[in-house]
């Protein structure tokens, strides 16, 4: 099937999909190229092949495909006109919402995904600062596709010097490594962008009991007047309802959001203290104009209207706490199978329950992009699509049982490859390849 659509796609598409992580080079070659639909926690090809789904969409799809209260939802704001002249009742209704739900959050500004207002906040805290470099976390990959921050990125081709020396990095849980940006930049920082977490949580603070890493960042922040903005894109609406910033105990000065915010509608959000959110404002006379963002469709009603009833039922429906409970299960499961078969120190599941990632190694306990693809490919020889492992609501037990039977197969595959090599199982599939390289 592969060649059958493959070909189509990349003669109309740059990189044959509108995201690099849904590329062909992000799957082995048994993976579906194109998929028809989506209805739960499954999707089917364009064959009718169906698979048990843990991509959800790039993780945005927390309930579940096709989800009809969240649909029709959107589709009551559709009837109203989606779209009007001036401001509507959704939006305002929309950002009351989330201004009631993130503590932070004292104003928003809604867009379509997350490149939009990640930039705008590094504009806002430039602007607010008058300071011009932006320092990110180095172990995290990826904050827009924007030049500020894909400058600093091997795939920099296209951005001009002046403009990627301006981003500059520290390491996470290292917080000697951003005090030394502070001090071979002094009075130059505007902020300091990263998520709250990964798969490592922040470590405790070494001086003040009770607190962590994120705590430490924004002391150094505050201390050196730059501005503190934690990017929830991926934590939002699955560590905490209040945002991973509330389990953290944290309050960011600006938090951008997206993704799970309204199960696969493109709803992304800009929110932070209103001294800050205000200078993108028009009602303080004479003051010098910040573009902060203006989008056409940034406020759409029926993505709002989806964002609405998706938070209605995250708070009616303990899916958050769903989330914790079915990945602890997994995370649980997978490594006692590994542990049975000997293969614990070279495939294992890690990180929060909420948000579990899975790390494979070859024989000499190095990460392997093949020993990846391997383990990749075995599972959608058995139907299941798990580039990654993003949760929804409509895994259940049966999706969990299922997960399990089928991975204790998939690792008894990886076990002999480890013996005997991956070569002989990976059949001449190509292997998976980092989205962040020089060249193809």
């Amino acid at each position: 099937m592969k060649d059958k659509y493959s070909q189509r796609l990349h003669s109309v598409i740059p990189g044959g999909a509108h995201t690099y992580s849904r590329g062909d080079d992000q799957y082995p070659d048994n993976a579906p190229s194109i998929l028809s639909r989506g209805e739960g926690a499954y999707v089917w090809d364009a064959d009718g092949n169906k698979f048990l789904d843990y991509g959800m969409g790039l993780r945005s799809v927390n309930i579940g495909y096709g989800y009809k209260p969240i649909a029709d939802a959107a589709y009551q704001e559709i009837l109203k006109g989606n779209n009007l002249t001036r401001a509507s009742e959704t939006e305002l209704f929309a950002a009351e919402k989330l201004c009631s739900l993130i503590s932070s959050a004292e104003m928003v500004k809604f867009a379509k995904h997350g490149s939009t207002v990640t930039t705008a906040a590094v504009k806002l805290a430039r602007a607010y600062t008058g300071k011009k470099l932006i320092a990110v976390c180095a172990e995290q990959p990826f904050f827009s596709f924007d030049d500020w921050f894909i400058g600093s990125t091997v795939m920099n081709k296209g951005v001009p010097e002046e403009i990627s020396s301006l981003t500059v990095k520290f390491n996470f849980n290292q917080i000697q490594t951003l005090q030394k940006l502070f001090d071979e930049h002094p009075g130059e920082i505007a902020c300091v962008i990263m998520e709250p977490c990964t798969t490592v949580a922040p470590c405790a603070s070494a001086t003040q009991p009770g607190e962590n890493f994120l705590h430490e960042v924004q002391r150094l922040c505050h201390k050196h007047g730059a501005v503190f903005i934690l990017d929830e894109m991926i934590s939002g609406f699955r560590w905490h309802l209040n945002g991973a910033q509330k389990y953290f105990n944290i309050t960011p000065d600006i938090s951008t959001f997206g993704k799970a915010m309204a199960n696969g509608f493109a709803v992304a959000a800009l929110t932070g203290k209103k001294e800050i959110m205000i200078i993108g404002g028009i009602l303080e006379e004479g003051a010098e104009r910040v573009f902060l963002t203006s989008t056409t469709h940034g406020a759409e009603m029926g993505t709002l209207g989806a964002f609405l009833k998706t938070m209605e039922i995250l708070e009616n429906e303990n899916v958050i706490e769903h989330f914790w409970s079915y990945g602890k299960k997994l995370m649980d499961g997978f490594n006692s199978i590994a542990t049975q078969l000997g293969i614990e120190n070279h495939f294992y599941f890690e990180g929060f329950p909420c948000s579990p990632s899975y790390t494979a190694k070859d024989k000499n306990g190095n990460a392997s992009l093949a020993f990846r693809t391997l383990f990749s490919r075995e599972m959608i020889k058995r139907k299941i699509l798990m580039p990654w492992v993003a949760l929804c609501f409509m895994h259940k037990d049966s999706e969990l049982q299922m997960t399990l039977e089928k991975g204790r197969e998939a690792l008894e595959v990886y076990k002999r490859a480890l013996e005997e090599g991956p070569e002989k199982y990976l059949e001449g599939s190509n292997i998976i390849k980092p989205v962040f390289r020089k060249y193809n």
